[in-house]
C-alpha cells in the first residue's frame, strides 16, 4: 500500500477539516497528501513520505520504534528471507517450537521469585523479538514458495488417495 492510501484510509475516520486545524496546515494540503503524487506536484510530500526519507537518509529506525510504542505496540525488523533459505518446512516449524519453548523456559525462570525485574524483562523481549522475526521469515519462505517439497514417507503415501 501506498503511503497516500494510508493517509486516505485514515482521513475516511477523521474529518479532514479536523486533522488540517489540529495540524495548523490547509484542508487542501491535507487532501493533497491523500491523493496519488504525480509528475507536477514533486513539492508536496506527505508526512508519511517525509519521515520515510528521513528514517532512510539516517539509517535510523528510532521514529519507527517510537511511533510503535505511541501507539502501544512494538516495532521488529522483518528478517531478510533471500539471506536465509530454509531447506524444509518440518526443519523451520520445530526451530519455531524450540524458540517458544525457550522464551516460555525464560519466563518461567525468571517468574520463579514470583516477580519479573527490569533485566529479566529485556531478556524475555529479545527472545520474543527473536522468535517474531524467525516465524516471520517462516511465513515470508511459505509465502515466496522457498521451501523444498515435503517428502512423504511410504506409509503416508499409501494412506493418500
Amino acid at each position: 500500500m501506498e503511503s497516500y492510501e494510508v493517509l486516505r484510509e485514515a482521513l475516511q475516520k477523521t474529518s479532514p477539516k479536523a486533522v488540517a486545524a489540529e495540524l495548523g496546515v490547509s484542508l487542501s494540503l491535507v487532501y493533497k497528501w491523500a491523493e496519488q503524487p504525480s509528475e507536477n506536484n514533486a513539492g508536496s510530500k506527505n508526512p508519511l513520505d517525509r519521515l520515510l526519507q528521513i528514517i532512510e537518509l539516517s539509517g535510523d529506525t528510532g521514529i519507527v520504534e517510537w511511533l510503535c510504542r505511541q501507539q502501544l505496540g512494538h516495532f521488529v525488523r522483518d528478517p531478510q528471507v533471500s539471506e536465509r533459505k530454509i531447506d524444509h518446512v518440518l526443519s523451520a516449524t520445530q526451530e519455531i517450537i524450540g524458540q517458544f519453548s525457550d522464551l516460555l523456559a525464560r519466563i518461567s525462570n525468571a517468574a520463579d521469585d514470583h516477580s519479573v525485574d527490569a533485566k529479566e524483562a529485556d531478556e524475555i523481549r529479545e527472545i520474543w523479538d527473536k522468535l517474531k522475526s524467525y516465524a516471520e521469515g517462516f511465513v515470508r519462505a511459505c509465502e515466496n514458495g522457498d521451501f523444498k517439497q515435503m517428502s512423504l514417507s511410504p506409509s503416508v503415501r499409501k494412506a493418500t488417495p
